[in-house]
């Protein structure tokens, strides 16, 4: 195995990246000029071994016709060895976008919107032209000596390269999920969370899994990967374009081909329709949606209508979206988080289920959102509430929960977990952790419908959230509360009595001592 390129060592190149770009941009953007330099080097080397053994078997004519029959092209002069030579070139921000573009183009219908995303010619970005070119000369050198050709990747039993260059590239999404701090919430959830999700959504062959808002693809990956990936049908769809290329670039370099990902609000504009053009149904949906999302609505504003002097203010009806995902109640217009669980609801095949993110004001706000929990729990979906630990998620300190939906129970109560007391987590220095025994304890517990585990777990009967007027709130099914020490007071009055006797002897002897000190 000597010689062969590590996870560590991808791991590394993409570090030195972020090191390259540090002071000169903002560390939320580190990914976007990174990864698809770190693409292209991929494509490049797994382009040129696959040339390299047709070579071995035709030359000429011959040879050319092979390369057409090849997954995906590299253009000689767009390759990373010809980026790599002409790395001292004045131009050398137009010649990557140049090279990018083309082996997009070229590749239009597996790469689309892949390597498109960023402008590395932009001297807003990156500075003075003298500035850039360093940057871009130094972010070429990074990944020079990286060999990304498939069969020089040293894989564990039971890996392919690609999951070792995937595994690679999801920690680093991570890695720079950190570094980003605040901003990274769109695009990152940790895996732990994402372990928990798949596992519960539990996604079998044949089947289609879902992200509605899906950042960088990792959560979908997880999801799919519980099943046989290759027989998961994949969909997601992303506000944010940096995004959407983050994601597009993580499925083709896990080998997932078929994978769609589409661009664009999913609440306003959803893309995945059936033939009647109705909202596409998904066995399992997974998300990490933008928590309380102000304006959510935004996108179905007809025109004219806006606030302000003289102007009739912009009020969202479930009449306006046609998909009827909120006739049964629109969510408050500041906080978005009702609007994309509802959405998910409606997105459920028959035997649907969902596993979405959610911040806890889901649970016990009032208005609307009260209104809406009542339906939720009448109509017989909710399955489950997992109450997580604080400081998981980049960007937000606060707790967060899991929310579980399903069609067709069997029964109407609801499992309520809290997970979020200690020792069920590790203390990070930024972040908090889950660790395997505690994802595992979440997810067997939910399994087993645990009805009372001490502090832990409560299956709480339908009759039981009514009395509670349809709160969720956790902490009014699962007592958490730790029960005081019953003080003795005649114990204490002792403890005092002693201590006073033996300040009164300690002050006898210093006055003493003081006294033949003639003091």
């Amino acid at each position: 195995m000597s010689g062969k390129t590590t996870r560590k060592d991808i791991e590394n190149a993409l570090m030195r990246g972020a090191d390259t770009l540090r002071d000169t941009i903002d560390a939320a953007n580190y990914k976007d000029y990174v990864l698809p330099i770190m693409f292209v080097k991929y494509l490049s080397d797994s382009y040129n071994e696959e040339v390299d053994k047709l070579k071995q078997k035709y030359e000429g004519i011959r040879l050319e016709r092979q390369k057409r029959y090849l997954p995906f092209t590299v253009a000689e002069a767009c390759s990373f060895e010809s980026l790599y030579e002409r790395r001292f070139s004045n131009d050398i921000g137009q010649l990557i976008n140049a090279a990018m573009r083309q082996i997009e183009a070229d590749n239009n219908q597996q790469l689309a919107g892949v390597l498109s995303a960023v402008d590395y010619n932009s001297e807003n970005a990156l500075g003075t032209r003298e500035h850039k070119n360093a940057i871009l000369r130094d972010l070429l050198e990074d990944f020079s000596t990286l060999d990304m050709q498939p069969s020089h990747i040293e894989v564990k039993e039971g890996q392919i390269p690609a999951d070792v260059i995937g595994d690679a590239y999801e920690y680093m999404i991570g890695q720079f999920a950190s570094m980003a701090g605040k901003k990274a919430g769109s695009f990152y959830t940790p895996a732990a969370v994402s372990e928990i999700m798949a596992r519960i959504v539990d996604v079998k062959p044949g089947e289609r899994v879902y992200d509605p808002t899906c950042g960088s693809g990792s959560l979908l990956i997880k999801a799919a990967k519980h099943g046989n990936i290759k027989d998961i049908a994949i969909y997601g769809q992303e506000v944010n374009g940096s995004s959407v290329a983050m994601a597009k670039m993580n499925m083709y370099i896990h080998e997932i081909r078929d994978a769609k990902i589409a661009w664009g609000d999913t609440l306003a504009n959803p893309i995945f329709k059936d033939a009647d053009g109705n909202l596409l149904q998904f066995d399992a949906i997974v998300a990490n949606m933008p928590f309380s999302k102000d304006k959510w609505a935004s996108g179905f504003n007809p025109g004219g209508e806006a606030a302000g002097k003289g102007k009739k203010e912009f009020k969202m009806e479930a009449s306006l979206d046609k998909f009827h995902r909120f006739d049964w109640g629109v969510p408050p217009a500041s906080k978005g988080d009702w609007a994309f669980l509802l959405h998910m609801i409606a997105s459920m095949s028959v035997n649907g289920r969902v596993a979405a993110v959610a911040p806890h004001g889901v649970l016990f706000r009032g208005g609307a959102e009260g209104r809406l929990r009542q339906r939720i729990v009448e109509e017989n979906l909710l399955d489950a509430v997992i109450g997580l630990p604080e400081n998981l998620f980049y960007g937000a300190s606060i707790p967060a929960c899991i929310l579980i939906f399903k069609r067709n129970r069997t029964s109407d109560d609801v499992l309520f977990i809290d997970a979020s007391g200690e020792g069920n987590y590790e203390k990070g220095k930024n972040q908090n952790v889950l660790r395997e025994r505690d994802i595992e304890h979440i997810v067997s517990t939910y399994r087993a419908r645990e009805a009372f585990v001490d502090k832990y777990s409560y299956l709480a009967s339908r009759e039981e959230i009514r009395q509670n007027d349809y709160n969720l709130n956790i902490p009014r099914y699962v007592d958490t509360f730790e029960e005081e020490e019953i003080i003795d007071i005649d114990e204490v009055k002792q403890n005092i009595a002693s201590i006073e006797a033996e300040i009164a002897e300690v002050e006898a002897k210093l006055a003493k001592y003081l006294e033949e000190l003639g003091l």
